[in-house]
């Protein structure tokens, strides 16, 4: 499921890039999850294999945050770009299957078809998982746009060798705006619709904020206890 040597892994995300998905129509009754990743802080260089690290995972419905889930574990690989599934893949899977039951739709820290090969970790767990995914970052991988007006809701494309791949969306006026990513079975489009849906006060859509607070907590808990 989760390739532990990179060569397989491209291979892998060239096979994801090209196979088919079904297609992900959001509606507003659906349940939003959001999962997230982190390892230790200040440590030597961009991350090793064997790493310490913690992954968590929310369940939102109504914009009202319902359940969240923590799971602990080894980075299976280094950090390195285009192969984050490596590194976090395990552990992300790990967290969202804690979880008392699967949202309907999946954000993910990670990119999608903004990718070299198509294929980021977003849409590599939503395949994983059988789950409509969306991935969610702060600026672009490979992709490239310019940022949106300044207003909750403006968007503009990211485009990635002429093709539509997610759009700059801007959550909350007078903030950054955030990259979101077509993923697994879902649309550019769709994506957009998504994040704006989950959105709560502050730039994050309030499922990644929950699995990023809840993962660093379980991370302070581990390194208070050493």
């Amino acid at each position: 499921m989760w390739p532990v040597d990179a060569a397989v892994l491209i291979e892998r995300q060239r096979e994801l890039a090209a196979a088919p998905a079904p297609d992900y129509a959001f509606g507003p009754g659906d349940i939003i999850g959001g999962c997230y990743a982190c390892f230790p802080r200040g440590g030597a260089g961009p991350g090793r294999a064997g790493d310490p690290g913690w992954a968590a995972a929310a369940l939102t419905s109504g914009g009202r945050l319902v359940a969240v889930a923590a799971a602990a574990g080894a980075a299976a690989g280094p950090y390195r770009p285009g192969l984050l599934a490596l590194r976090e893949g395990p552990l992300l899977e790990a967290a969202v299957r804690a979880l008392p039951a699967l949202p309907t739709v999946m954000l993910v820290d990670a990119t999608g078809r903004d990718h070299p090969r198509g294929a980021g970790l977003a849409l590599h767990l939503g395949a994983v998982l059988g789950l409509p995914t969306v991935g969610v970052t702060h600026r672009p991988l490979v992709a490239s746009g310019d940022w949106p007006g300044d207003y909750r809701g403006a968007a503009s494309p990211l485009v990635l060798e002429g093709r539509l791949v997610g759009f700059w969306l801007r959550t909350r006026a007078g903030a950054r705006p955030l990259a979101v990513h077509a993923a697994w079975g879902t649309t550019p489009e769709t994506a957009q619709a998504v994040v704006l849906a989950a959105g709560g006060r502050a730039r994050t859509p309030e499922p990644l904020r929950a699995a990023r607070s809840a993962a660093r907590r379980a991370r302070a808990t581990a390194e208070c206890s050493r």
